[in-house]
């Protein structure tokens, strides 16, 4: 047997198309164009990469797109003052500040200081706290992401055993929070290094999402037959190129359907911080969701 592959590159482009006429009606019915602003410090190849792409997808979309390009040396304050301004801009209706910062400066009070009604990033507390009182504002672009090719892909997830390996709170814990809000209503496992047997663990998904950041950690006899695997590792692998968490080949032989990296999680992260801004234009504006 050999896995349906969840082409989440082509899934990207069919919604992104979708975001880019809701973005028309919206500036043709109210005269609004969705605003979106990236802040870049330093000159970290792989994050002016992430930025750049950010960049070019609402530009697509027809949104308004601002890149802020710091030095390597600002100061925290700097950065902060950069966020105030932008908080108080009319223009953008979303903030991202790239991450990783430079090692001198701290994310946290940077991701607080961001205006919850412009937190396309889902990294404010606050907005972490609506989420995990089942009252979520933004959902955090990468899981956000997991559930659209979930959905795409026809995978049912009420009621069924969903194991996460990775805890980190940019994917393993918001997802593991979403997949059990009412109306997904998954079994939710969150497995990370510490867990016990954690091949044991992860053969018992019906649903398996890595998510840990290590190259080929789930190999085929992590996998239970029929398993829908999805794959949100980015790695670098010893010859440049791109692999993620999954031992692809051999667990495609198991697999009920499974993610590729690249193209698998990767297009919707960004596909979503689109959809994310377009809400966030929306609901500033007191206009309800489509």
């Amino acid at each position: 047997m050999t896995a349906r592959v969840l082409d989440g590159k082509a899934l990207a482009t069919e919604v992104r198309a979708r975001i880019a006429a809701d973005v028309a009606a919206l500036t043709d019915e109210h005269g609004v164009v969705p605003g979106l602003a990236a802040v870049l410090v330093g000159e970290d190849p792989a994050s002016q990469v992430y930025v750049g792409m950010k960049h070019r997808a609402s530009e697509a979309a027809g949104m308004v797109s601002r890149q802020i390009v710091l030095p390597d040396d600002t100061a925290q304050e700097g950065l902060e003052r950069v966020v105030r301004d932008l908080n108080e801009d009319e223009e953008i209706d979303g903030i991202l500040v790239q991450l990783p910062l430079p090692d001198h400066l701290d994310p946290r009070p940077v991701q607080e200081l961001i205006t919850p009604d412009k937190d396309v990033d889902a990294l404010n507390p606050y907005t972490a706290g609506r989420l995990a009182v089942g009252d979520p504002t933004f959902l955090s672009c990468t899981p956000y992401g997991v559930l659209e090719i979930l959905d795409h892909a026809g995978v049912e997830v009420a009621g069924a055993n969903v194991v996460i390996v990775g805890r980190s709170n940019l994917v393993g814990r918001p997802l593991s929070v979403m997949l059990t809000l009412k109306g997904r209503d998954a079994t939710v496992t969150l497995a990370h290094s510490r867990t016990r047997d954690l091949a044991a663990v992860c053969r018992q998904a019906d649903v398996l999402i890595a998510a840990v950041g290590v190259a080929g950690l789930v190999t085929a006899d992590m996998v239970s037959p029929g398993t829908v695997v999805i794959d949100v590792g980015t790695n670098r692998g010893d010859d440049g190129k791109l692999v993620g968490d999954v031992a692809y080949d051999e667990v495609a032989e198991v697999a009920d359907a499974i993610t590729p990296v690249p193209g698998g999680v990767g297009p919707m992260t960004v596909t979503m911080l689109l959809q994310n801004t377009l809400e966030a234009a929306r609901a500033r504006r007191g206009l309800p969701r489509r």
